[in-house]
């Protein structure tokens, strides 16, 4: 593992900090992801090329351990086969740990959504099903909660209109063509708790997150926005926060490989004025 020395900023070492001051600091939370195919743990870059990256329970015990604040489990193929799958982890998990867990993917009605909170879910993320019928947003806020419903957006680059997103549903495979900051207010409206912000076009580079995307769904909506895809180093981690506005991030490969613990991660927000909630 891979050990990065930090230098506090100057208003990190301040000492004339009011408890005022502390209470304005953004908080964030550091958020593993899990993305699951044939109940394996996998990585890949723009959404292909899957690396085996381990067993799921093993991987998320882990980060339970290390002090992660919630863990999502991706089920990337949306198979609904996968479901039973997880069902099985989440029964495992919810035995060893009582972290926080969100699941996605392969859920394609409120009946799914009532099933893996059953199982042992405390959100659920939906992206495709939500574009096919946001009906079901509304429905699923209703009755399990805004609180435990986030809807997932996958975000790709217009290629005609420069500074725009289009949502993409099918694990990336299809683009919707609708507007991605127009479609997060949508959902807000709906009934959504929050929104998972992921840009395909960083997913697995590594080079950071798409600030400029993840900075305005942030402006448009009033519901928290958890940033994804492409962090590379804990830098992009304060950069998601401060200049994204993001309240939660999310990254897989820098834990996954060792490269970064949780807690390395959390002591960096800190010495740059982020709260962490531990």
């Amino acid at each position: 593992m891979k050990v990065h020395s930090t230098l506090l900023l100057p208003s990190a070492m301040s000492t004339s900090w009011t408890p005022e001051a502390v209470m304005s600091q953004p908080i964030c939370r550091i958020i593993p992801c899990l993305d699951l195919a044939d109940g394996r743990v996998v990585k890949g870059v723009n959404f292909v090329d899957l690396n085996d990256a381990g067993d799921p329970i093993e991987v998320a015990q882990r980060y339970s351990q290390q002090g992660a604040d919630e863990i999502v489990l991706l089920n990337i193929t949306g198979a609904p086969e996968n479901n039973a799958v997880i069902h099985r982890i989440l029964t495992q998990l919810s035995v060893d740990t009582d972290i926080p867990l969100i699941v996605g993917g392969g859920m394609r009605s409120l009946p799914d959504l009532q099933a893996m909170i059953q199982a042992g879910a405390t959100k659920v993320s939906i992206n495709s099903a939500a574009v096919h019928r946001p009906e079901l947003i509304s429905e699923a806020a209703q009755t399990l909660g805004s609180e435990r419903l986030i809807i997932a957006i996958d975000a790709k680059s217009n290629d005609h209109t420069p500074g725009h997103w289009e949502v993409c549903t099918q694990g990336g495979k299809h683009r919707t063509g609708l507007d991605v900051v127009e479609w997060a207010q949508r959902v807000a409206q709906l009934g959504a708790g929050e929104i998972l912000l992921t840009s395909m076009d960083q997913d697995g580079t590594q080079s950071g997150f798409d600030l400029q995307l993840t900075r305005a769904v942030s402006d448009a909506v009033t519901i928290p926005v958890i940033a994804s895809g492409g962090v590379g180093t804990l830098e992009h981690l304060v950069d998601g926060v401060l200049q994204g506005g993001a309240q939660g991030v999310l990254a897989a490969s820098i834990f996954h490989y060792g490269t970064y613990s949780i807690a390395q991660a959390k002591d960096y927000l800190q010495q740059h004025g982020i709260r962490t909630l531990t």
